[in-house]
Order: C-alpha cells, then sequence, then structure tokens
C-alpha cells in the first residue's frame, strides 16, 4: 500500500499523471514535436559538416545559417499572424510541407544559393533547436488544452519529447552515415541521404497534424460570441456604451492584439531574450558538432553519440523541471538551472582533452534547456488566452531575429582561428540573461511561486497594477478563459479588488 502511494506521488511529482489524463489532442501534439526534432536533430549534426564537404568557406557557412534564420523571421511572423484566423492546423500541416520541401531540396542540389533559398522558403534548422512557426502555434495550444494547474507538467514533457527526439535524430544520422561511408560511399552522397530522412519525416508529421481535433482551433473572440464582454476589458479603462451598430474592424497588427499591461512585461521579457537567443545564435548544435570535428577529428557516428547523449540527459534534466517549479516557483527554476549551464559552456573550450570535454558538454546539456517549460509557462500565465499566440510569436519572433547575427558572428572567428572565443562570450551573454531574469520578474506572484509564508500559491498570477484610473490589482484568476473557467466575467468582476 505505501508502494502504490509512493508511486503515485512521484507520478503527480513528475507530471506522468498529469500526462496520461491528458486530451488527445495534447498527445498527438507532443508526437509532432517528437517527429519534428528527429529530424532536426539528424540534419543538424551533418549541416555545418555538409557545406564544408561541397567545399564552402566558415564564413559562408556562418552567412548561409544567419540568413536562413533571418528569413525564418519573416516567415514564422506572418504564419503566426494569421494562425488563429486561418486554423492553427492548417499552418501546422503547411510547415510540415514546408520540411519536406526543404529536405528534398537539400538531398538534390549542391548550389550555395539554391540550398539557402530552399533553407529560408522551406523549413530547415540551422541550430537543432526550434523554427518556423511550429512552437507558437503548438505552445499557444497547449495552454488552451490544459488548465493553469497542470500547464508547467505539460510544457515540460513538451521539452522532454522534444529533445528525446533530437538525440535520437543525431544518434541515427551519426552512425547512419559513418555506416554508408564504410560501405563506399562519399561524404556528400551519405549526408544526402540525411535529407531524404528528413523529407519523409516532414511529410509523416504533416500527417499525424490532420489527426488533430477542431479543439485545438482558437476560440472565437467574445464579439462573435458573446456579445460586448470581452477578456480584453478586464485590462482598458470602462468605454461609455454606445449603441451596437457592427463591430469595429479589428488591427491585424500583432502588437495591437495585445493589452497595454502585456506589452510592458513582453518588452522586458523581448529585451532580456534578445542577449540569450545572440548566445544560442553564436553556438547551436550543429556549430558546436563542426567544432568537435574539427578540433578533435572525431568520425560521425561518435559525434551523434556524444550529442545523442547530451540529449538524453536534457531529458531526464526536463522531467524534473516541472517538480522543481512547484516548489521554487517558475523563476528561480528557469534561473538557478540555466545558470550554471552558462558557466560550462564558457568552458567548453578550455580542455584539451574530447573526454572532458565531453563530460562539459553533457553537464551543460542537462542543465540547459530546463528552463524551457517554467518559461512556457510563464508566458501563459502572465498574458490573456486570446493574447498567446501573438505573444509567443512575437518571443520566438525576438529570438530568432537575435539569433540569425550569431552564426555570422561564429564563422568568422572560426575563419580567423578563434572558434574558442564564440563559447567565452555565449557563456557571459547567458549568464547576463539570467541575472536579468532572476532581478526583474522573482518578486512576480505566480502559480507554483513560494508564498512569504512558505505555502504555494495556488493561483495567484499578478500581472502588476491595473491602468490608471483603476485601484485594483489585476489577477489572472480575474482574467480566466472560458478553458480555465468555463465562464466570462464581466469587466467589473474582472476589477474587483483581491484582499
Amino acid at each position: 500500500m505505501a508502494q502504490k502511494s509512493l508511486w503515485r506521488r512521484a507520478q503527480d511529482e513528475l507530471g506522468l499523471t498529469t500526462l496520461l489524463n491528458s486530451h488527445r489532442d495534447v498527445h498527438l501534439l507532443l508526437l509532432t514535436r517528437c517527429i519534428r526534432m528527429f529530424a532536426y536533430g539528424s540534419s543538424t549534426l551533418i549541416l555545418a559538416i555538409y557545406f564544408a564537404a561541397l567545399g564552402h568557406s566558415d564564413t559562408k557557412i556562418g552567412l548561409f545559417m544567419t540568413l536562413t534564420l533571418v528569413g525564418d523571421v519573416a516567415i514564422s511572423l506572418l504564419l503566426t499572424l494569421v494562425a488563429d484566423k486561418l486554423g492553427r492546423r492548417k499552418i501546422l500541416v503547411a510547415g510540415g510541407l514546408l520540411m519536406t520541401l526543404s529536405g528534398v531540396v537539400f538531398a538534390s542540389f549542391s548550389n550555395y544559393w539554391v540550398l539557402l533559398a530552399a533553407a529560408v522558403v522551406g523549413v530547415i534548422s540551422p541550430s537543432g533547436n526550434e523554427i518556423g512557426p511550429f512552437r507558437a502555434v503548438e505552445e499557444s495550444t497547449l495552454a488552451h488544452l490544459t488548465d493553469a494547474k497542470t500547464r508547467s507538467d505539460v510544457f515540460a514533457f513538451y521539452v522532454v519529447v522534444g529533445t528525446l527526439g533530437a538525440a535520437a535524430g543525431s544518434l541515427t544520422c551519426g552512425w547512419l552515415t559513418q555506416a554508408l561511408i564504410s560501405a563506399g560511399w562519399n561524404e556528400v552522397s551519405s549526408y544526402r541521404v540525411v535529407f531524404w530522412v528528413y523529407a519523409i519525416a516532414g511529410l509523416t508529421k504533416a500527417g499525424v497534424t490532420l489527426l488533430l481535433s477542431s479543439a485545438c482551433e482558437a476560440p472565437k473572440p467574445a464579439a462573435e460570441s458573446a456579445g460586448p464582454r470581452e477578456e480584453q476589458q478586464a485590462f482598458l479603462p470602462t468605454q461609455p456604451t454606445t449603441p451596437a451598430t457592427s463591430p469595429p474592424k479589428k488591427s491585424t497588427s500583432l502588437l495591437a492584439q495585445i493589452s497595454p499591461s502585456s506589452r510592458h512585461i513582453l518588452l522586458k521579457l523581448c529585451g532580456l531574450f534578445f542577449f540569450d537567443s545572440l548566445a544560442s545564435g553564436m553556438v547551436p548544435s550543429s556549430l558546436i558538432a563542426f567544432y568537435m570535428e574539427r578540433k578533435f577529428a572525431l568520425p560521425q557516428g561518435k559525434l551523434g553519440t556524444v550529442i545523442a547523449i547530451a540529449g538524453i540527459m536534457s531529458s531526464i534534466g526536463n522531467i524534473f523541471a516541472s517538480a522543481i517549479a512547484k516548489r521554487i516557483g517558475l523563476v528561480r527554476t528557469m534561473v538557478f538551472t540555466h545558470l550554471p549551464s552558462a558557466v560550462l559552456l564558457a568552458l567548453v573550450p578550455l580542455p584539451p582533452s574530447v573526454i572532458v570535454t565531453v563530460i562539459i558538454l553533457v553537464a551543460r546539456a542537462s542543465l540547459a534547456s530546463m528552463d524551457q517549460a517554467p518559461r512556457s509557462a510563464f508566458l501563459s500565465a502572465v498574458v490573456l488566452p486570446s493574447e498567446r499566440t501573438a505573444v509567443m510569436g512575437i518571443v520566438n519572433t525576438v529570438k530568432t531575429m537575435s539569433q540569425s547575427s550569431g552564426p555570422l558572428l561564429t564563422g568568422s572567428l572560426a575563419q580567423s582561428g578563434n572558434f574558442w572565443i564564440a563559447f567565452v562570450v555565449a557563456g557571459m551573454l547567458k549568464a547576463g540573461y539570467d541575472v536579468g531574469m532572476l532581478t526583474m520578474f522573482v518578486g512576480m506572484k505566480l502559480e507554483g511561486d513560494k508564498s512569504k509564508g512558505g505555502g504555494l500559491e495556488q493561483e495567484q498570477h499578478e500581472l502588476g497594477e491595473a491602468p490608471q484610473g483603476h485601484g485594483a490589482r489585476l489577477s489572472f484568476d480575474d482574467l480566466s478563459s472560458d478553458e480555465d473557467m468555463d465562464d466570462r466575467r464581466s469587466p467589473a468582476a474582472s476589477l474587483k479588488p483581491r484582499p
């Protein structure tokens, strides 16, 4: 009996109970993420090496990654803007087909500019991390399908399946290419097989997305379904009532979809994410693999194994992220796991031994992504449900824009024989991001944060002071959407002062 109770408690702590009881669409979204990250992991391992085998310089390799990320900003912003209007499922299917297009082109052509065009128009991840509109749409959908108390558990598994998928992709790709080369294939031909696998993964992802139900789509605006009682009114000063004729035309601007209070938080976050993402762009997985191959002459199989072990350790760390967040809070979990990984990143180029370097990489990987699930839960908590897709789209766009200059900087450093500087600078930038997050947001009370008395704040998502002219403090409870509360509150109720 005690063992059963202990097992159930462990299931609750690790979020397994939440996962098993989640909506069917949650499971399908996790599957599509795993497939996509398998493709990213397989291509990232050999992307820079593939370009080097084609005879392109380090500077051109860095330029390719930079321009790919810049092109992704425009496409992702456009697709994120229209995702809720055209349909989230349609956007996700289109993304899978774009992955297939890129994979086919990379497997068939060698020209630098043709490959660049395919990477910009299609979907190729130069970093091994998320690219395209997928993450913003999927995270918004997952937040829509879950309630506030279980959301961090679902986001933790969203990160876990992604890192496991990427690890499996790296491992498969590494040993596949090594086996093909051993069988007499040349390097370029063996790498192209990986891109055919990438194209098939894109088609598979699109097929699984077609199984999603209509529950994934964005709820209809209150103006269409419940008259003038919109959630956004909780943020706005009371307006005099006028006879309704027809709803005003809604702006298509992403910022126009976000309330003033949320914009203030968003600007702070984007400023911090800029430095963190610039650092990530300087040392993406593809360039780390390239650095290891160049410094230690590792064969593809061993290189893939190293990246895979790092990914598996990252997954294990992510499993515990939600449990940690429930005890010390979302912001503290983000900072106290990410800061040590920043220090380890700066130490990567120091050891002359491959074994010590691998140990540092694996130790860093076990901590580096533990902030992702708490960060997604944090973003979902501090904005209104109707703003999530837009906010996450803007955040991902800012992150991708800042990442885009990183590979070019690293490529230039590598060309001049100073590859190691990229790791040191990236570690310092990430450490600065962590200090900024702790300074700006540690006092914000969110679900999972400890109160001064030591208990957990169960549903206090304070968003700061109300707009001018309102003496009340806003909380996330007062602004709950129909997916969390199954009802809508009036503006008066939303502005009711908390005791």
